[in-house]
Parts: C-alpha cells; structure tokens; sequence
C-alpha cells in the first residue's frame, strides 16, 4: 500500500513539472522561431567570439609593432630648442686684461713718464678705446637661446635592426597562428554544442515514443485488470515504467533546454532565444554525410596544418633571432649623424643678439671592448632556449601524429558501430512487433513486451550516439590535423 502511495505521488510531481514545461515551452513559443542551420551557427559563433575578437586586435598589434620595427632602418630626425639664463656671463677677457684696457692711456702716459716723454693730450682717447675694446669683449650671455636639428642614420649596428625586424615578422605570424588556434577551437565548440542539440532532440522524439508505448501498454492491462486477464502486479509494474519514461522524458527535455542554451551562448544570442535548428527536422541526423573516413590523408606535414605546431615552430624561430641579437653586442656599430644648430647670441659674430646657425656631419663608431662576458652568457642562455623550443616542438609533433591515429581510429570505429546500432534497431523493432502481436493474441505478458520496450528504447538510443559519434568523430579528426573550416 505505501508502494503505491509513493508510486502515486511520483506520478503527480511528475504530471506537475510536465505541466510547467508546457507552460514554459508555449510561453517562449510566442516568440519568433528561429531556424538554424550549422553553417549559420559557425558564421555567427565566429563573428561574436569575444577570444577570437581578442586575438584579432593582438593580431592588428603585432602588425603595428612589425611596422613600427620597419623604421629603424630610417634616419631620425629630433629637433631640440632650450633656453638657458645664467646669474653671470661668459667672460672672454680677465679682470686684469679689462683693468689694462679701461686704463690703457693711463698707463701709457706711465710709461712715456719714465722714458722722459709725454703723449699729451692722447691719454683720454686711448682710455676711451681701450674701454671700448673691453666693451666690444662683452658676450652678453645671460640670456642664451638654441636649437638644433639632429638627423642619425644607422650604416651598420652589427645586424641588431635586422633581427629586431625578423623578431617582428615571426611575431606577427605567431599572432596569425594564435587567431586561427581560437578560430579552430571555436568552430569546434560550436560544432560539438549544435549536434548535441540535434542529439538530444532525437532523443527527446524517442522519449516520446516510448513513453506513448507505454502508455498504450499501461492502457491494455488497466482494461484487462477491469476484465480479471491481468493481476494488479501487472498493472503497477506497467505504471512504474511509465513513470520513468515520463522522469526520462522530463530530463531529455532539461538537457535539450541547456544544450539550446549553451549553442545561444556561443552564437552570441540570448540565452532564452527561441532556436530551431535544420537538422533538428530529420530523424536520420547524418543524412548526407560524406562516405570517406580519411578527409585529409594528403596532409602528412602536420606542422603545416596545425596552427598549435606553427606557434612553436614561431617560437624557435624566434629565439635564433635572439640569439643573433645577442650577438650584435660583439659587433661594432656606426652611425651617420648630420645636424644644424642655431645660437643666440651669434658666437660666430662677436656674441651679436641675433640668431646664426652653423651645420656639420660626422660618423660616430662604438666598438665594444670588455663586457666582462655579458654578452657570452646572453648567447648561451638564448641558445638553451631555443633548444628547449625545439624539444617542446618534437614532442608536440609525436603527440599529433598519435591524436590524428588515434582520431582515425574512431572514425572507422564510429562507422562500425553504426551500423552494428542499425541492425540492432532492426531486430529490436522486429521484437517488438512479435512482443505487442503476442500480447494481443494473449500467448506473451506484459513484462515480455515491457523487456521489448526496453530493447528497443536501447537500440534506437545507442542508434543515435552512434550517429553523432560519427559526426563528433569527424570533426575531431579535422580538428587533430588542423583542417577544420
């Protein structure tokens, strides 16, 4: 008796939530049905894509930063102006040479006294010309105004600029790698979530019809209880797996509701968007599909493919460029520098206030002479690097070549299983109909057309996983050998 009040109060709880998932489902109903098809889920998974957004605009820095490398092998150009004011002047003449000058009558007429002459009336003009010289000594550089002009080109900085502009190059081919690494994987995950949805809608039919098996099953013993052919322990074995066909149902329904959901999260739609996808239509879900097992076979270079195997194969690369920029440190390096400059005052025409300018060129040459071995260790440490690099690359190319054998495998395996689950379904349906025949003609019992409802539940359901196995299969081979578009 309490067996059969749980067993009544499961069938309520369970009336009650497919209630509310009918209620759900004719809410979002009135909302414009989309229909979806793989392609147009892989388009817009591509375009809102927030990592593969990311890694695009790294992309457009790698490509600024290898044009911005570009420009050192280009003279540049600085203009520089100051102004400078000092408490004290420069001052071409002594104190003493000024004192001589401003008296230099004077001390003439000094001197003329002692050899026993005179200059007369000469002594205030030589005074005043000699004033006038110191005067004429005067700099004015209190207030100093200048500017400059400077142009340095590199002629040879012992292939440091060179390396840079290679490091440049691989380090925007890196972030093209990088892009196509999060496009891949993207498409990937987008293609696994769509043929869940299809899957699980698949399935969602196959719940139905099993539970309307039972049902009808569940309906011919209640009439034959009422006729006294069939015991009441039939009966609640019949309702108890109505029962967990009608759980079954509800928790194909949860499951397609999150897959739909999750397949709006990586198109970049609402999460409550109401989807329909085109392969949703057919029960055969791989309708269509090529008959080759082997997409790709041409492509045994896997480092070509692989956009995973060319970013370390990037970053070998870039670590010989290192390793030759280290180098330049035992190289000398010569520039060419050209500038014109202008002054005031005009030190070139006795400190006048105005302004005057003057040009030169010359070529500066630095020579290292004792780095006490800085330069050595820095070759060394990126020559371990790039060994390391090429270890990791060996390692990860060994590692592809299993997963793309290891993918291959399960694509065979996959189409073996299918159409082993084919001919399952076949003689579980075949079961079937002798099970329900038998049960009319009252030769079998329930339970043998419950066991047949349940083989054929089976069947039909491993058909299925075999089906988007064999999809899934297919895309992770792509996947493995880098080709997945």
């Amino acid at each position: 008796m309490k067996s059969y009040k749980l067993l009544h109060s499961t069938c309520a709880w369970s009336a009650w939530l497919l209630l509310l998932s009918a209620l759900v489902a004719g809410n979002t109903g009135v909302q414009a049905q989309r229909i979806l098809t793989l392609d147009s889920c892989l388009s817009m998974a591509l375009d809102n894509n927030k990592q593969l957004g990311a890694a695009k605009i790294k992309q457009e820095m790698s490509k600024n930063l290898r044009k911005s490398a570009r420009t050192k092998y280009l003279p540049q150009v600085n203009l520089v102006g100051g102004y400078v004011f000092s408490s004290r002047e420069i001052s071409i003449l002594s104190d003493d040479q000024k004192q001589h000058f401003a008296n230099l009558g004077s001390n003439m007429q000094q001197y003329m006294n002692s050899m026993g002459a005179s200059i007369g009336g000469l002594e205030a003009i030589l005074n005043a010309e000699g004033a006038g010289i110191v005067d004429g000594f005067h700099t004015n550089t209190r207030h100093l105004f200048a500017g400059s002009v400077v142009a340095a080109m590199p002629l040879y900085m012992g292939g440091s600029i060179t390396a840079l502009n290679r490091m440049a190059d691989i380090g925007e081919e890196m972030a093209e790698n990088s892009t196509e690494t999060v496009r891949q994987n993207t498409l990937y995950d987008t293609e696994q979530a769509y043929w869940m949805v299809v899957s699980l809608k698949n399935k969602q039919r196959l719940a139905e019809s099993y539970l309307a098996l039972v049902k009808k099953l569940n309906g011919d013993v209640q009439k034959m209880i009422a006729e006294g052919v069939a015991t009441r322990s039939e009966g609640l074995s019949v309702e108890v797996k109505q029962n967990e066909a009608e759980m079954t149902l509800l928790q194909v329904n949860d499951g397609l509701t999150l897959a739909r959901m999750m397949l709006c999260q990586l198109c970049g739609m609402p999460a409550n968007e109401n989807i329909l996808l085109e392969d949703e239509k057919s029960e055969n879900v791989i309708m269509g599909l090529p008959t080759d097992l082997d997409e790709g076979k041409d492509n045994s270079d896997y480092s070509i493919m692989r956009p995973e195997l060319r970013i370390l194969q990037n970053t070998i690369d870039m670590s010989r460029q290192t390793t030759r920029l280290a180098k330049s440190g035992y190289l000398p390096k010569v520039t060419l520098i050209g500038s014109y400059s202008m002054t005031n005052p005009n030190v070139y025409n006795g400190f006048q206030r105005e302004f005057a300018g003057i040009w030169n060129i010359g070529v500066l040459v630095s020579v290292p002479v004792l780095n006490w071995g800085d330069v050595t260790y820095k070759v060394r440490a990126s020559k371990n690097a790039t060994a390391m690099a090429q270890m990791e690359l060996n390692d990860a190319r060994e590692k592809v070549d299993l997963q793309v054998n290891q993918s291959t495998f399960k694509v065979n395996e996959a189409a073996k299983r299918l159409a082993l689950a084919e001919t399952s379904c076949k003689r579980a349906e075949e079961n079937l109909r002798c099970a329900n025949i038998g049960f009319r003609e009252g030769v079998m019992q329930s339970t043998t057309v419950m066991e047949a409802q349940t083989a054929w539940l089976q069947a039909q359901s491993q058909k299925i996983d075999a089906e988007i196995e064999m999809l899934l299969s297919r895309s992770n081979l792509k996947k493995a050998k880098g080709i997945l578009q």
